[in-house]
């Protein structure tokens, strides 16, 4: 009877007895723990592409907008890339209200077009169909209106928010090193890799990098902060959290 109910338990948790035999096996592990090791591949290019390429990308824009002088007379115009254009404009119409803060625009020789803000003040809110602005124009976008004396940023001017490129790309590095942890733990231990699995420590662990990542970046825009200082914040917190998480479920683990 002993023997039976000893075979039946080994059976429930996958070990070579009856039909059961492998769900939990170590062959099995070490397959999850391979394809883990390569699921991380692709956050971490994308971080790479992040920090690569997105952010310095964002970064010599900015830097680029800010050094553009006014085009001069002759050759102020749309087409005109790298120089602060000038165009006297109407507004046709205007949305402001729920997700959505738009203006639609019209010159005398038929042109048209609309142009996105990211929040409705301190100009949009103001606007109404006739009124006349100015748009400043850069690299064959509207960057910004202007009435008098009231201006605001359309979404197409360049903005010193590279942090949150950096916050972006944290996430990224930090779930791929979850993910090839998490994967290398099943090879080394395919009997035992808890806690490192799923539920809890892995939800935990990645609620943990995004939160950390978007609160640190915001604040960096907030306050100024470089964007490198995303970065080293971010790692420092969340190798804080991932320490005491795990000890907590080990101590959980090992309470009777």
């Amino acid at each position: 009877m002993t023997a039976h109910a000893r075979a039946t338990a080994r059976d429930a948790h996958g070990m070579p007895n009856g039909k059961g035999a492998g769900l939990r096996s170590p062959g099995r592990v070490r397959f999850m723990g391979v394809l883990l090791i390569l699921l991380s591949l692709i956050p971490a290019v994308a971080s790479y592409t992040v920090f690569s390429w997105w952010l310095p990308s964002d970064a010599q824009r900015y830097r680029d907008y800010r050094a553009a002088e006014p085009c001069s007379a002759r050759d102020s115009g749309l087409e005109q890339t790298e120089c602060l254009s000038s165009w006297r404009l109407t507004v046709e119409k205007t949305v402001n209200g729920g997700k959505a803060y738009k203006a639609t625009l019209t010159d005398q020789d038929s042109w048209r077009g609309t142009v996105s803000f990211g929040d409705p003040g301190p100009l949009l809110e103001r606007l109404k169909s006739g009124d006349q602005v100015t748009a400043t124009a850069w690299r064959r976008g509207i960057v910004a209106l202007r009435k008098d004396g009231v201006r605001q940023d359309t979404s197409e001017a360049p903005r010193d928010e590279v942090q949150m490129n950096a916050a972006v790309g944290m996430i990224a590095a930090l779930v791929a090193a979850q993910l090839f942890i998490f994967g290398a733990v099943r090879l080394a231990r395919p009997r035992d890799h808890g806690p490192f699995t799923w539920n809890p420590y892995g939800r935990r662990l990645l609620i943990t990098i995004a939160a950390v990542c978007f609160g640190v970046g915001l604040s960096a825009v907030w306050t100024g902060m470089p964007w490198w200082s995303v970065s080293a914040a971010s790692v420092s917190i969340v190798v804080c959290a991932a320490v005491v998480t795990h000890h907590r479920l080990h101590r959980a683990a090992a309470s009777p």
